[in-house]
């Protein structure tokens, strides 16, 4: 499992077969705790900000939206 502490150059450092794994296990949904998944989430997200080209094919499990705050 990937920790959710990476730094910007460990982010960097992920491989297509990396975010393949992460993305899998959020696909399947089969954690022993919801903090488990949200921690996988919190760092797609993450790694969406700093690699987005690795994350195209899971931009859905991020479930952004874009909301009018006005």
């Amino acid at each position: 499992m990937i920790a959710l502490d990476l730094s910007k150059q460990d982010i960097a450092m992920l491989s297509v077969d990396d975010i393949a794994n992460l993305a899998g296990r959020l696909e399947q949904d089969d954690y022993n705790n919801p903090f488990e998944a949200l921690q996988d989430w919190h760092l797609l997200r993450a790694i969406a900000f700093q690699r987005q080209e690795l994350i195209e094919p899971y931009i859905y499990l991020l479930d952004l939206e874009t909301y009018d705050e006005s």
